[in-house]
Order: structure tokens, then sequence, then C-alpha cells
């Protein structure tokens, strides 16, 4: 897939993250936004990389999109034992 279709992915993912894990976040929904972009890159660097689990040049391929959404939710659940507490 081309990186458009990662950030694509990355958004999607990002909003589902956010779907599975609610409550406020530090940053608000441009950092979650964020967070989703880079767990897709991650999620699929992981996927790649430890499961040898070849990522599909497919952008509808169910394991691509679990691997985003699980880099997305590993960020998300990261960065708000990180930065949960500065906002309050």
């Amino acid at each position: 897939m081309s990186v458009v279709a990662w950030i694509v992915l990355g958004l999607v993912a990002g909003a589902l993250a956010k779907l599975l894990l609610p409550g406020r976040d530090p940053g608000g929904l441009i950092v979650t936004t964020l967070i989703g972009i880079a767990g897709s890159f991650v999620g699929g660097w992981i996927a790649s990389h430890f499961l040898h689990r070849s990522i599909t040049a497919r952008f509808f391929d169910g394991p691509t999109w679990v691997a985003a959404i699980g880099g997305a939710l590993v960020l998300l659940i990261a960065y708000r034992l990180l930065f949960g507490n500065s906002r309050r």
C-alpha cells in the first residue's frame, strides 16, 4: 500500500481506537488522530517483522486492519499513561 493509504487507514484506526477506549484524551481529537496514523505504521511494522505476517498491497485486508488498530490502541494507551494526568 502507499503511504497515503496507510494515513487513511491510520485515521480510521485512530477513530476506532478512540471508540474502543472511551474517555478523555490528554491531547484531544487531533492528537488521537495522529496517534492512529502512527499506530497504523507501528502495527504494520510489528506484524511484518515480529509476527512474520506480510502486509498486503490490498487496502481491505483484515489482518492489515487488525494490525493498524492494534498499533493505534497500544500507542493510545501509552500516551494516556504518560500524559494522562497533565491536564487535570
